[in-house]
């Protein structure tokens, strides 16, 4: 397969987010690019960190990246890596945390509104479209009445810590289906689960 996928984790750079219920795209991203035996570097024309490779043997060709911006200009960096790559916006993934999806939940979809998620409204403003390949990582609601800034940039609980490994590798699965056998192979496969 000749094909490329641009694959982004969404997060914010920085060891005091490295936790952070928004930092679950980064964590996907890190997990994807020991499966390809990669290493991120700092991309030349892009304020990104890029990794880039294959997960199966003459599978498509996989650009992993962690842009080094603040989430909410996370678009910049995506529309930079686009262009250089030659990447159409269908071609993309962003791996983002999801508020309106429990936790423990892990959904593909394409396209669709961004839910008050900056990550994404970067991404979509700056792509000039909202058609590329989401998978949603559910972090749930913020209890009582914590505002969901803070809730997001809040690091995963010692609970949640006891499933996060398991839930970044069914991430980091929906993400290889998704490349690999398609969008609707993934929904079927982890959708319902």
């Amino acid at each position: 397969m000749d094909e490329t996928w641009l694959v982004v984790g969404l997060g914010n750079p920085g060891r005091e987010y490295t936790g952070n219920r928004h930092n679950a795209g980064f964590m996907v991203a890190d997990l994807l690019a020991g499966r390809m035996g990669a290493r991120f570097g700092r991309h030349k024309r892009a304020v990104a960190d890029v990794a880039e490779g294959r997960l199966v043997p003459g599978g498509p060709r996989l650009v992993l990246a962690k842009p080094l911006t603040y989430m909410n200009l996370s678009g910049g960096p995506v529309a930079a890596l686009s262009q250089f790559y030659k990447i159409p916006v269908g071609s993309i993934v962003a791996v983002h945390d999801e508020l309106d999806l429990a936790y423990g939940t892990v959904r593909a979809k394409v396209g669709g509104g961004e839910g008050g998620h900056n990550g994404l409204r970067s991404m979509s403003k700056s792509l000039g479209g909202k058609d590329y390949v989401r998978v949603r990582f559910g972090i749930g609601r913020p209890p009582g009445r914590q505002d969901p800034a803070d809730f997001v940039l809040s690091d995963f609980s010692s609970a949640e810590r006891k499933e996060l490994e398991f839930l970044v590798d069914r991430a980091a699965d929906v993400v290889e289906t998704v490349v690999t056998r398609g969008v609707e192979v993934a929904q079927n496969a982890y959708n319902g689960a």
